[in-house]
């Protein structure tokens, strides 16, 4: 979803690249999906309140009729060989698009673009980060504390 809402969000000039970046943040840190809190977000930051509802509920009612809908055909056909390639098949391309989004979200902090303090602790963070989540099984909330503490200390 991050990719398409960029997208339209950018198109529109409803963000900059780096509201946009700021939004995600805030939005991934919140309970729920991320494409829901970015476009409750967004539809406040345009319309107010009733952005944010409608917003809401334009994302939420398309993937709710179309989730009944396969529901219904999936219980049917789970067990047919062309389903089970097919979600196969699809699982590189939702590897592809968080990583999509991940570039994007790290170039538009100009990080990659220069080697200096910020960048060096940037990277520092995100090894960790993936250190502690792989190797230590650390609840993502306690990620996301840490990093918060980092980030206030490294990036004053």
């Amino acid at each position: 979803m991050l990719p398409l809402i960029e997208q339209e969000v950018l198109l529109r000039h409803w963000m900059t690249i780096d509201e946009f970046t700021n939004m995600i943040t805030i939005s991934s840190m919140l309970p729920g999906s991320v494409g829901i809190n970015a476009a409750t977000f967004i539809g406040y930051q345009i319309a107010g309140i009733y952005g944010a509802l409608v917003a809401t509920f334009g994302m939420i009612l398309p993937s709710l009729l179309l989730i009944l809908l396969l529901e219904h055909f999936f219980k049917r056909f789970q067990e047919s060989q062309v389903i089970v390639a097919a979600f196969y098949g699809l699982r590189p391309v939702i590897i592809g698009l968080i990583f999509y989004s991940a570039i994007r979200f790290t170039t538009s902090l100009q990080l990659l673009t220069t080697i200096n303090w910020e960048s060096i602790c940037f990277l520092g963070i995100f090894l960790l980060t993936l250190i502690l989540l792989r190797k230590k099984k650390i609840h993502p909330i306690m990620i996301i504390c840490i990093s918060g503490i980092c980030g206030a200390v490294f990036f004053r």
